[in-house]
């Protein structure tokens, strides 16, 4: 799904470093995203907003049976994703990428018998209308997994004004591009409204503390990245201070740095069944 025209909630730029770190995100949390998928079963896979093939890649490596149409509306990602895929041993062959808008797809109905999203509702305006096309092009019973934020849940130990007040302005920006930083809690609702059964959903809380000091000095690391990959554009649309984000960095330094600091958000993943 384009990140630069239908999917204008997306906050982090659209530079090198950005893709590269969605690499870095999509393998430091396949454990949590990719772990027990419905897929076993399934042939003919769609997913939407495939970006630039990050979770394209752990689909096929963990579901060898499985042919992949990765979707997107942007040509550049769909350039990164080929380019990636194509260098990856057990992809070849098993993949196709398509230049398509999420909201229209070009695919007939009954075409697909799964469908994988993730991370891709939050940027987008209009969730429910992305739902029921991908409802729409999956066979009766086929298996959706979708992965969502839940934005309002983080919280770190030791308290962090400059984060917080940071992490509010994100997701008020978010907000205001026409994303939904907090898509995620509603994810049971926009999946019935548009006809899926079988909804499960899954609250997927991450908790570290001292009982897993190493597991949790990654994730704070990979969570300042995450922040910081939205500073340039927050700060050039006057959302936050050069000052707030120097705040929020010597905070983030601290919190790698305490013995007892604290790391806390969820995520939502849902499950469902087209009918």
């Amino acid at each position: 799904m384009s990140r630069r025209k239908s999917t204008p909630g997306y906050v982090h730029g659209f530079t090198r470093e950005e893709r590269d770190r969605l690499y870095h995100q999509a393998r430091f949390l396949e454990h949590r995203v990719h772990e027990g998928l419905p897929f076993r079963r399934s042939r003919r896979l769609l997913e939407v907003g495939c970006g630039v093939g990050a979770q394209t890649e752990i689909l096929l490596r963990r579901n060898p049976d499985l042919h992949i149409t990765a979707l997107d509306q942007s040509a550049s990602n769909l350039a990164a994703a080929k380019d990636r895929l194509s260098r990856q041993p057990w992809a070849k062959g098993r993949f196709e990428t398509v230049l398509g808008d999420a909201t229209k797809l070009a695919f007939e109905a009954d075409t697909f018998d799964a469908a994988f999203l993730c991370w891709i509702l939050e940027h987008v305006p209009d969730p429910m209308l992305v739902l029921s096309e991908t409802r729409r092009a999956l066979r009766q019973g086929s298996p959706i997994v979708v992965t969502e934020v839940q934005n309002a849940s983080f919280f770190l130990e030791p308290y962090s004004p400059n984060v917080m007040a940071y992490w509010l302005a994100f997701n008020e920006h978010q907000r205001e591009l026409g994303g939904d930083p907090f898509v995620g809690a509603k994810l049971g609702n926009l999946l019935q409204a548009v006809g899926f059964r079988d909804i499960d959903i899954q609250v997927r809380p991450i908790l570290l503390d001292n009982r897993e000091p190493g597991e949790r000095a990654e994730f704070i690391a990979y969570w300042a990245d995450l922040l910081l990959s939205g500073a340039p554009g927050l700060v050039k649309a006057g959302k936050v201070r050069a000052e707030l984000v120097e705040g929020m960095k010597a905070e983030l330094a601290e919190i790698a740095h305490n013995p007892n600091s604290v790391f806390f958000y969820t995520f939502v993943q849902a499950r469902a069944r087209a009918w």
